[in-house]
């Protein structure tokens, strides 16, 4: 097999190799401190990159960790034409708040050989996941990174799920399947384990 190195990009027998980089888990499970490590060394050189979080997710106005370190974001309602250009990585934060579609957009700059890196919560207050978790997926990610929390009730360090909370009560009403609530404090959340979640 031929391994061809050209513009900063490797290619097989003429294509680029498609680099999708995906880190998952629950809240506090440190996931923006992995990306964190993986995309701040793109502001010491000269690659073109850019990385996006949801305008929904209105916490932070940038992508920060909560044991420290943060990196510039650009806040988008869609991905739509989020490769136009010469970027060559792409990062994208809270990833299971945009749309399929969004993750569509992501396959097409993955095939053209941009780097993506995203990160996100993969199960939803149901316990299933995510439709574009899902669609990541089946866009067969060359890396799968899965972070587990410590548990806000047992302390165990096994922590996978995502609790939402409705004036401090699980949050069990039936809504529409791979909804993402907001984080803009109408709900709190806590990281459980599969022993203390509560699902609908």
């Amino acid at each position: 097999m031929t391994v061809l190195v050209a513009t900063g990009r490797v290619a097989v027998a003429g294509y680029a190799v498609m680099d999708l980089t995906v880190i998952l888990g629950p809240m506090k499970g440190g996931k923006s401190l992995e990306m964190i490590s993986l995309l701040s060394p793109l502001q010491h050189t000269g690659i073109p990159h850019r990385i996006y979080q949801s305008s929904r997710h209105v916490r932070d106005t940038t992508l920060t960790s909560r044991v420290g370190g943060s990196l510039e974001t650009v806040k988008v309602r869609t991905l739509a034409g989020a490769a136009d250009g010469d970027v060559e990585v792409i990062g994208v934060d809270e990833v299971h708040m945009f749309t399929v579609d969004d993750i569509a957009e992501l396959g097409v700059a993955v095939r053209r050989g941009v780097k993506v890196v995203v990160a996100g919560i993969d199960l939803d207050h149901r316990g299933q996941l995510f439709a574009p978790v899902r669609a990541l997926f089946e866009l067969a990610p060359e890396k799968v990174i899965y972070r587990r929390a410590v548990c806000d009730v047992c302390r165990s360090l096994d922590a996978t799920h995502t609790q939402v909370l409705e004036s401090g009560k699980p949050f069990i009403r039936e809504l529409a399947p791979s909804t993402a609530l907001p984080d803009d404090g109408t709900y709190t959340y806590e990281a459980r384990c599969r022993r203390c979640v509560v699902l609908p």
